[in-house]
């Protein structure tokens, strides 16, 4: 069954009179949890956006940064997308169904704001507004302000990144640890480990920029101290 079919199904739960925040609190095993992230990234997505009426071509293209939307279903992302737009509850409670589906210190959490980035930067630039959003949602899901900005600094084009940040150290952190460091989070670009963590396969692409941001960090800061 593919992923969308179980986000079909999930929804499926609304005609009952649930909210699409409550369709959060039956994601919380595999197979489901993997449904429960791409319905997160798109549900949170909706809310961060800025464009009224129907969801736009663009919008969905969107999307596609992240997921690998076949063109048959574009229709059931769509539908979600305006779903969680319409729906009168703050992004605030959906951010902490979320974080309650996966729980304390879960690196899905990581891989799905990334996701909210690779969403907001796809039209090539990053409003404050949404930068504001995504500082919000990272606080309730309990992300520190430095993996915040360590995530930041791997997407947003407003400066030359740091690679210090890119890689989560300090400037003084021995060359030994940034190394462990930058192993580590190469480590968790590999598609099993995100498939183990909840991440469907449709959106393992998630791993694409981070794997080229955080090789790019080593390789600088190698040459720099070198």
């Amino acid at each position: 069954m593919s992923i969308w079919s179980r986000i079909s199904d999930a929804l499926s739960a609304l005609a009952k009179g649930e909210s699409l925040a409550d369709v959060f609190t039956h994601l919380r095993t595999p197979p489901e949890r993997s449904a429960g992230f791409a319905i997160a990234v798109i549900a949170l997505g909706a809310k961060m956006a800025k464009a009224d009426g129907q969801v736009t071509r663009d919008e969905v293209s969107a999307f596609r940064e992240v997921f690998t939307i076949p063109q048959s279903e574009e229709k059931n992302a769509a539908r979600l997308f305006n779903l969680a737009r319409t729906d009168v509850a703050g992004f605030e409670l959906y951010a902490q169904k979320v974080a309650a589906m996966f729980g304390p210190d879960d690196p899905a959490l990581s891989d799905l704001l990334e996701g909210l980035f690779h969403i907001a930067v796809a039209d090539g630039e990053y409003h404050p507004s949404e930068n504001e959003f995504l500082m919000q949602v990272s606080e309730i899901f309990g992300m520190k302000p430095g993996k915040f900005k360590t995530l930041r600094s791997r997407f947003v084009p407003d400066s030359h990144p740091d690679p210090y940040q890119v890689l989560g150290v300090n400037p003084d952190t021995p060359i030994k640890e940034i190394r462990a460091a930058w192993r580590r989070e190469v480590r968790n670009c590999h598609p099993d480990r995100m498939y183990a963590r909840g991440v469907p396969k449709e959106a393992v692409k998630l791993a694409e920029k981070r794997l080229i941001a955080v090789n790019h960090a080593w390789e600088e800061i190698n040459k720099e101290r070198a």
